[in-house]
């Protein structure tokens, strides 16, 4: 590693403890629903057109932004709308017209299948001003992952909506696989073409439905490679990609993404799950939950809990003990940890090929 990255990565920690003290939070996830309107291989919470678990009553959460609101300033917190799919509520407007209300920005993730032009006019006056839209291939491989014969075409559609209105912040999101893998330059031309700014870059990792599809795993030499195609590709400049924040990257940290590593999950985001557990980044399926909006005060939670997101200590274990890269990487992500505490993915393993 050069001296400049070793810089960077030191100053990078410094910041990265101090945040871990102040923890202010910065970004809040509502999984507003678990219903969706497609069944993703990958799916890492298992969500089903009719969901066991009801939408929460969006009274419920504007609870959770009164309480945030009397300790912080609402422009200061992010509200992001997950699910499932949040399309699938009917009240989306309401919902988003009640943050806007509290004073809050809020945005959302979706995968575009119902996003109408009529639907999209609503909600942008309901105050939307974020939209994370998937595009995980071109059009059969799209489809494949998605398990739906409209859902490339959809969000195509959706996609040009965003860009023709302008005033909307998106980026396109695609999980790469081993069936999109080598339609990564297509896909870029594509959306260049189409216009796209933004586009951020997922592996997928092994929880939920993707644990049991082998096909939805990068092995070492394509994981590799995705981050070279990532680093080419902001080279060329043609068009703004990031990696996704998971996992740290070793000497691809400051080639393949805006920013050097971080976990923010309980340090500057929190989340509602759709049960009321207070949680932090929803990408985190193992139950680290710290407490409930029916019984706690979310503020009280975020003040005062948090403990195993914010002291990584115990996380030095494993693989992780005596691991040299452990003064940057602190554990990677804790959505790549299991509930007691193993770790599923180890991204310097896989860069050095010790899997």
């Amino acid at each position: 590693m050069n001296l400049r990255r070793r810089i960077a990565l030191e100053a990078n920690r410094l910041r990265n403890h101090n945040l871990q003290q102040l923890h202010p939070l910065r970004q809040l996830f509502w999984e507003c629903t678990l219903r969706c309107n497609v069944h993703c291989r990958h799916c890492g919470s298992d969500c089903k057109h009719e969901a066991e678990q009801a939408d929460m009553p969006r009274e419920d959460f504007f609870c959770v932004l009164d309480s945030i609101a009397r300790k912080c300033n609402p422009k200061d917190v992010f509200v992001i709308l997950s699910g499932g799919e949040p399309l699938m509520r009917d009240d989306l407007e309401a919902c988003g017209q009640g943050i806007k209300e509290r004073g809050f920005t809020w945005g959302m993730v979706t995968n575009g299948l119902f996003l109408s032009k009529e639907r999209f006019e609503a909600l942008r006056q309901a105050g939307l001003c974020s939209v994370a839209i998937s595009l995980d291939g071109l059009q059969d491989n799209h489809n494949w992952l998605r398990c739906h014969p409209e859902s490339f075409k959809r969000a195509s559609e959706a996609i040009d909506l965003l860009i023709s209105d302008g005033t909307i912040k998106y980026d396109v999101v695609t999980c790469v696989n081993q069936r999109n893998y080598s339609q990564l330059n297509d896909i870029k031309e594509y959306l260049i073409h189409k216009g796209v700014s933004d586009w951020r870059l997922f592996p997928i990792f092994p929880v939920g439905r993707a644990a049991k599809e082998e096909l939805l795993q990068l092995p070492n030499e394509k994981f590799r490679g995705l981050l070279n195609f990532i680093r080419e590709t902001r080279r060329e400049g043609r068009i703004r990609v990031n990696y996704s924040c998971e996992g740290y990257l070793g000497d691809y940290e400051g080639d393949v993404r805006d920013w050097l590593f971080r976990c923010a999950a309980g340090v500057t985001v929190g989340s509602v799950l759709i049960d009321g557990s207070i949680g932090a980044c929803t990408s985190i399926r193992s139950d680290y939950s710290q407490g409930n909006i029916y019984h706690d005060d979310f503020m009280d939670v975020w003040e005062n809990r948090y403990q195993q997101h914010r002291h990584r200590e115990w996380m030095k274990r494993d693989a992780c003990k005596d691991c040299r890269h452990w003064r940057y990487c602190e554990g990677n992500g804790l959505h790549l940890r299991t509930a007691d505490g193993r770790l599923l993915v180890c991204h310097m393993k896989k860069l050095k090929d010790e899997i």
